[in-house]
């Protein structure tokens, strides 16, 4: 998958409680980008004083950073070991898609009935960035757009815990969908049963189809189960 430099974070010995929340903020950015596109391999250590070197930051933003992670499942702390990138399983696997089944499929439903018209609207542009970024073979921007579009679908819900919720839930299954596409040598065919999925997202937004909205989302998390327990 492609990589990029080092993006330097700033001053090692940033102070006060606001510059130590901005650098764990921007570790933690770091960090999910690594584990997400597996630069930091599924069950790899991660050490503190290798983290705090590569990114030029102290200890304690670090620490806090992982904190996060582990709280998102991406990484978790083995006693008198250290902190570990979760491995990736077919029970963990199984887990996260039967969670995103049901709560991505009733935020799509609840979306189709309840978002307004300028979400609606702005859901159709966004299915058109993540065109343009697969035709620009573009990969961070096409990330950028996927996790718009499914912030804007958790908002359109009007539903305050599954706003919460799908946020949090995001890396999880961007790390599957770098997973699927390393093992399938390339990102354009999973991308291509993403846009299918958005496409008929918004189509069914537009005519308050809310059962056709679930549907479209349940077939797409049905098709990256089938993809993943072909290369798992």
């Amino acid at each position: 998958m492609p990589t990029t430099a080092a993006i330097p974070l700033g001053d090692r010995g940033a102070g006060g409680e606001g510059g130590t929340r901005l650098l764990a903020d921007r570790a933690y950015e770091r960090l999910v980008r690594k584990i997400t596109r597996l630069e930091a391999p599924p069950g790899s250590v991660l050490v503190e004083r290798d983290l705090m070197e590569e990114f030029g930051i102290g200890r304690t933003p670090i620490r806090e950073a992982m904190q996060r992670l582990a709280s998102e499942r991406l990484v978790n702390h083995q006693p008198n070991r250290g902190m570990f990138v979760s491995e990736i399983t077919a029970s963990s696997v199984q887990e996260i898609y039967e969670f995103r089944a049901v709560v991505d499929g009733y935020a799509a439903f609840l979306a189709a009935t309840r978002a307004t018209a300028a979400q609606v609207a702005e859901l159709a542009r966004r299915h058109k960035r993540l065109l343009r970024a697969a035709e620009d073979e573009d990969i961070d921007d096409y990330v950028e757009a996927d996790r718009a579009f499914y912030r804007l679908l958790a908002e359109a819900a009007h539903n305050a815990l599954v706003s919460d919720t799908i946020p949090r839930i995001f890396n999880l299954h961007l790390r599957l969908w770098f997973f699927i596409s390393e093992k399938a040598g390339g990102w354009q065919e999973i991308a291509r049963a993403h846009e299918v999925m958005t496409l008929e997202l918004v189509k069914a937004f537009e005519s308050r189809d809310a059962q056709a909205a679930r549907q479209a989302m349940e077939s797409y998390v049905a098709g990256r189960v089938a993809d993943i327990k072909r290369v798992l």
